[in-house]
């Protein structure tokens, strides 16, 4: 009764209100915030570190910036949601704060559709050499699980595509990427999707900051070719596994085209289905049957491979030779 109580005290304040508030319509950085309150930089900050402490607000580091969003596990999870739902709609702060909120949203488009506009270019370039993205995505979409994926995570998220054609199917997704400008592109394709259950982080492909066994499926788009160890790649993406956890690999196979590594930054021209098997293997999981879509000239191949499912009990026992 004490935790609640002082859970309770935390959000007891009309800033402190509004910020839950504010929050729960996504992530937003100390700066946007002021912007929307009118108040100081400190006194918003010590705001949300008293809901943070309090478990009301999760805090997640980007480069130089923080960003914060309604909490979504703990035991302060349910009851921010609560507190937020009693929040009158017609509540006039709100209704000002809210109409704050959508002109910094549009902000963030502009600035995303700025930098998607400057690279363009040569997204669309690649995209002319392969099969159609939704035949891709289709193809995808059947490899995936339609039921029990209760979280989500794509590894290399760019603009957020994968969140936003997979996430409907999940209770959770988590993208992660380094490239700040592309979280920007992702968080605007998911506020427009209206994807909430699904958010992005700043984070390192090769050092997730997850511990192992935190999801159900993992999805690695067309981002191995870019990368100096794919190998390590997998091997981490299998570590966040779940027992019985799901993996998709989508790339290229093998191919000659030179320019992609000259002009694209590729470093890789493509794998072979004997090469991600062996990636696989070496990190506890199973390849599935390999779906190639061929292109012209590229040939994009989806790899399923799934971590083996935790032994039994009974099964435990047997395999250490201790008769049951």
């Amino acid at each position: 009764m004490d935790d609640l109580l002082a859970t309770l005290k935390a959000a007891a304040e009309t800033t402190r209100l509004r910020l839950l508030a504010l929050c729960a319509h996504g992530e937003l950085t100390v700066t946007e915030l002021t912007q929307i309150l009118g108040q100081s930089q400190p006194r918003v900050s010590r705001h949300l570190k008293l809901l943070c402490d309090a478990g009301l607000l999760d805090r997640f580091r980007e480069g130089t910036f923080a960003f914060y969003r309604l909490a979504e596990r703990g035991a302060s999870a349910a009851l921010a949601r609560v507190l937020v739902d009693a929040i009158p709609d017609s509540d006039p702060t709100l209704t000002l704060d809210l109409e704050r909120l959508e002109a910094i949203k549009r902000g963030r488009s502009e600035t995303a559709a700025t930098y998607f506009r400057e690279n363009a270019a040569r997204w669309h370039e690649i995209r002319s050499l392969h099969v159609a993205e939704g035949e891709v995505e289709a193809a995808l979409l059947r490899l995936f699980p339609e039921d029990g994926v209760e979280e989500l995570l794509d590894i290399g998220t760019g603009t957020g595509r994968m969140l936003e054609v997979l996430g409907p199917r999940v209770q959770r997704a988590v993208g992660v990427d380094q490239s700040r400008e592309m979280l920007a592109v992702a968080r605007t394709t998911l506020e427009e999707a209206g994807l909430r259950h699904c958010h992005v982080r700043q984070a390192d492909m090769y050092q997730l900051p997850f511990p192992s066994g935190s999801f159900d499926a993992a999805v690695i788009h067309q981002v191995l070719h870019f990368t100096e160890s794919p190998a390590e790649v997998v091997a981490e993406a299998a570590r966040v596994l779940r027992p019985g956890g799901r993996l998709l690999i989508v790339d290229f196979a093998p191919h000659a085209l030179e320019t992609l590594r000259e002009e694209h930054a590729h470093r890789r021209l493509g794998f072979s289905d004997q090469e991600v098997a062996g990636w696989c293997r070496q990190s506890g999981l199973t390849c599935g049957p390999v779906a190639h879509l061929p292109g012209d000239p590229l040939t994009v191949s989806i790899w399923p491979a799934t971590r083996a499912a935790a032994a039994s009990p009974q099964t435990a026992l047997s395999l250490s030779g201790v008769s049951s």
